[in-house]
Protein backbone atom coordinates (compact mmCIF):
# COMPACT_ATOMS: atom_id res chain seq x y z
CA UNK A 1 0.00 0.00 0.00
CA UNK A 2 2.68 2.36 0.58
CA UNK A 3 4.54 1.61 -2.46
CA UNK A 4 1.33 3.03 -4.49
CA UNK A 5 1.62 6.27 -2.41
CA UNK A 6 5.02 6.63 -2.99
CA UNK A 7 4.38 6.26 -6.52
CA UNK A 8 1.72 8.38 -6.49
CA UNK A 9 3.62 10.85 -4.52
CA UNK A 10 6.47 10.59 -7.29
CA UNK A 11 3.68 10.38 -10.35
CA UNK A 12 2.50 14.18 -8.67
CA UNK A 13 6.53 15.52 -8.85
CA UNK A 14 6.78 14.94 -12.18
CA UNK A 15 3.59 16.36 -13.20
CA UNK A 16 3.99 19.59 -10.73
CA UNK A 17 7.73 20.06 -12.68
CA UNK A 18 6.03 19.62 -16.06
CA UNK A 19 3.41 22.63 -15.14
CA UNK A 20 6.09 24.77 -13.98
CA UNK A 21 7.82 24.13 -17.13
CA UNK A 22 4.94 25.45 -18.74
CA UNK A 23 4.34 28.65 -16.82
CA UNK A 24 8.26 29.15 -17.05
CA UNK A 25 7.54 29.19 -20.90
CA UNK A 26 4.74 31.28 -20.52
CA UNK A 27 6.37 33.85 -18.20
CA UNK A 28 9.46 34.20 -20.41
CA UNK A 29 6.97 34.48 -23.61
CA UNK A 30 5.09 37.35 -21.50
CA UNK A 31 8.21 39.18 -20.60
CA UNK A 32 9.93 39.37 -23.68
CA UNK A 33 7.71 41.72 -25.36
CA UNK A 34 7.73 43.78 -22.32
CA UNK A 35 11.65 43.90 -22.64
CA UNK A 36 11.83 44.32 -26.29
CA UNK A 37 9.75 47.19 -26.04
CA UNK A 38 6.68 45.19 -28.37
CA UNK A 39 3.25 45.10 -28.02
CA UNK A 40 1.80 43.29 -25.02
CA UNK A 41 0.35 39.60 -25.31
CA UNK A 42 -3.08 39.56 -24.16
CA UNK A 43 -4.29 38.84 -20.92
CA UNK A 44 -5.07 35.21 -21.27
CA UNK A 45 -0.84 34.50 -21.96
CA UNK A 46 -0.48 35.98 -18.53
CA UNK A 47 -2.62 33.37 -16.57
CA UNK A 48 -0.16 30.63 -18.11
CA UNK A 49 2.17 32.56 -16.22
CA UNK A 50 0.55 31.57 -12.77
CA UNK A 51 1.19 27.73 -13.93
CA UNK A 52 4.75 28.43 -12.44
CA UNK A 53 2.67 28.59 -8.82
CA UNK A 54 0.82 25.81 -9.76
CA UNK A 55 2.89 23.57 -10.52
CA UNK A 56 5.44 24.21 -7.40
CA UNK A 57 2.32 23.49 -5.12
CA UNK A 58 1.39 19.54 -7.10
CA UNK A 59 4.85 18.94 -6.28
CA UNK A 60 5.07 20.18 -2.91
CA UNK A 61 1.77 17.72 -2.83
CA UNK A 62 3.62 14.95 -4.22
CA UNK A 63 6.90 15.68 -2.34
CA UNK A 64 4.92 15.85 0.98
CA UNK A 65 2.67 12.54 -0.13
CA UNK A 66 6.04 10.48 -0.56
CA UNK A 67 7.42 11.98 2.78
CA UNK A 68 4.29 10.77 4.66
CA UNK A 69 4.20 6.88 2.84
CA UNK A 70 8.04 6.64 3.93
CA UNK A 71 6.73 7.63 7.69
CA UNK A 72 4.40 5.54 7.28
CA UNK A 73 6.68 2.67 6.23
CA UNK A 74 9.27 3.10 8.24
CA UNK A 75 6.75 2.92 11.85
CA UNK A 76 5.53 -0.63 10.05
CA UNK A 77 8.85 -2.07 9.99
CA UNK A 78 10.01 -1.10 13.54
Amino acid sequence: MSNETSRTGDLLVRIGAIVFLVGAVGTLATVTPLLLGLDRLPTPAYFVSMLMGVGFLIATGGLLSSIAAQRRQARSAT
